[in-house]
């Protein structure tokens, strides 16, 4: 019986901050400017993410020609730049690293 109660407790724990926010949205005003900064919190939280697994490795900063991360980041930034397309993007980074993952 103590499993299901930890069960049905981690499913209220993990349900009722997600449900929370979505069911009170419609009942307040968010200000434009704070939402138009919250439009940039994905692309904020992605490059911290991303640029923390390609640049740091053991702890410490990695940029160097040895790098297969480097390359995959560098091709993908240069194809976001000039396409603006994600499929393009993820998928010129992903041959990038794969072929620099192969020849080091």
């Amino acid at each position: 019986m103590n499993e299901w109660l930890l069960i049905i407790g981690m499913m209220v724990v993990t349900f009722l901050p997600r449900y929370i926010p979505i069911a009170l949205a419609d009942r307040f005003r968010i200000h434009p400017l704070l939402r138009q900064a919250l439009e940039f919190v994905p692309i904020a939280v992605l490059t911290g993410i991303i640029s923390q697994a390609s640049l740091i490795h053991d702890g410490e900063f990695h940029l160097a020609f040895d790098n297969a991360y480097l390359y995959g980041l560098v091709a993908a930034f240069i194809t976001a730049w000039f396409t603006k397309h994600t499929f393009k993007t993820v998928a010129v980074g992903l041959i990038a690293y794969s072929i620099a993952f192969v020849l080091i």
